[in-house]
């Protein structure tokens, strides 16, 4: 029951008008109270530039501004609006979120205003808070179902895309067996079945790091295969097979390093690495591999000239199902498991992959192994580690 003097502990409450614009004038303050939290506690959110960090919640949060105005139109903050759909829209499409890391974001938005509100000194009534909560409630709802529509479409695009590229070299495999049947030269039968064989161990290939990037992206490290490895003798064969494919245009720089690694597993990455740069790099350009061994660790780097990725890329093409938007519109058709499937052996050996990209300097894939990735293959990885906060 309040006190008979309760009057005189908090200041009179604000007509609604003047509390939308004081709402208004801290609207700068609650995303910098937002911003600081999201950051510390949302992992995915670290490595984001501001700009696309905030994304469109500023125009929500305006929205949410015109619910508590009994004099505006708008009941809720997504009355007449996709701005929430459109939020999770682009966490699902630019950025490493999940449904749980974009859920905890509009928690910690909901905190951030009441939270600035409160130190500020402006009293909400109960209709006005009321607003708040059911806008930011409605918020969640609708980006979460934008966040999932992107997802269920980079699915189905991720899914053609392997029918596509599956379909090649198993067409050429029954090409292969049929010639077979038909054929009774020995020379022209064991020719033919080398090239079949071959796409059937390509296509092995391509379903086991598919299995495997699926299984690191649900929190698994992968089961590697570890062994004295020189790296020299792995880039060699991959370069061999790239000079046969696109000619020769590779160069290898640096040192020697030895270190004990899953061999197969590397000979896969450096595979994928190679075909990145030809893929994405500019045309006929050289494309450089270059190894160093520096305080115990491999630091292998593949550079190709070309235009950067955009800030807002660098992140989602280690993801799965996605690609950054100019590898979707200019290149050729691929499946996007790749470079997601490189993060998954670097930090299931404890190391790391990384990238530098600029305008005249083109773009280098740098991956950071220990040497001895016997004492940190157990080490948790960033998928592992997505869900805990700290």
């Amino acid at each position: 029951m309040p006190l008979p003097d309760d009057h005189h502990l908090a200041p009179p409450p604000a007509s609604p008008p003047a509390t939308a614009r004081r709402m208004l004038d801290l609207r700068d303050a609650v995303f910098a109270a937002w911003e600081a939290r999201v950051r510390e506690r949302v992992l995915p959110a670290r490595a984001l530039a501001h700009p696309i960090l905030v994304d469109t919640l500023p125009a929500f949060y305006n929205n949410l501004v015109e619910s508590v105005d009994p004099d505006a139109a708008r009941v809720l903050a997504i009355d007449g609006t996709t701005m929430a759909t459109e939020h999770g829209g682009e966490r699902a499409r630019i950025t490493a979120y999940s449904h749980a890391a974009l859920i905890e974001e509009y928690q910690i938005f909901r905190w951030a205003v009441f939270d600035v509100l409160h130190r500020e000194h402006v009293v909400l009534d109960q209709a006005q808070m009321h607003a708040i909560h059911a806008s930011i409630d409605a918020g969640i709802q609708e980006a979460v179902e934008g966040f999932s529509l992107v997802h269920s479409g980079l699915r189905e695009r991720f899914a053609a895309a392997l029918t596509h590229d599956l379909r090649g070299p198993l067409a050429t495999t029954a090409m292969g067996l049929q010639l077979i049947l038909a054929s009774t030269d020995p020379k022209v039968i064991h020719t033919v079945a080398e090239k079949s064989l071959a796409n059937v161990r390509r296509m092995s290939s391509m379903i086991e790091e598919l299995l495997h990037t699926m299984a690191f992206h649900g929190g698994e490290t992968l089961q590697l295969t570890l062994s004295d490895v020189a790296i020299g003798d792995v880039i060699a064969e991959a370069q061999a097979d790239a000079v046969l494919l696109h000619g020769p245009r590779f160069v290898v720089t640096g040192s020697a390093v030895t270190g004990h690694w899953d061999r197969a597993a590397l000979r896969r990455v450096l595979e994928n690495l190679l075909g990145n740069a030809v893929k994405y790099g500019t045309p006929g350009t050289a494309i450089t591999i270059d190894t160093q061994q520096v305080h115990g660790r491999l630091v292998l780097s593949v550079h190709n000239e070309g235009p950067p990725i955009p800030p807002e890329e660098q992140e989602c093409i280690f993801q799965m199902y996605r690609r950054a938007e100019a590898a979707r519109q200019h290149a050729p058709p691929g499946w996007g498991v790749g470079l997601p499937y490189v993060r998954a052996v670097a930090e299931s050996h404890g190391g790391s992959v990384g990238l530098n990209t600029s305008a005249g300097h083109g773009t280098t894939f740098i991956l950071d192994l220990p040497l001895d990735g016997r004492a940190l293959d157990t080490a948790p990885t960033l998928e592992q580690l997505a869900p805990l906060r700290p």
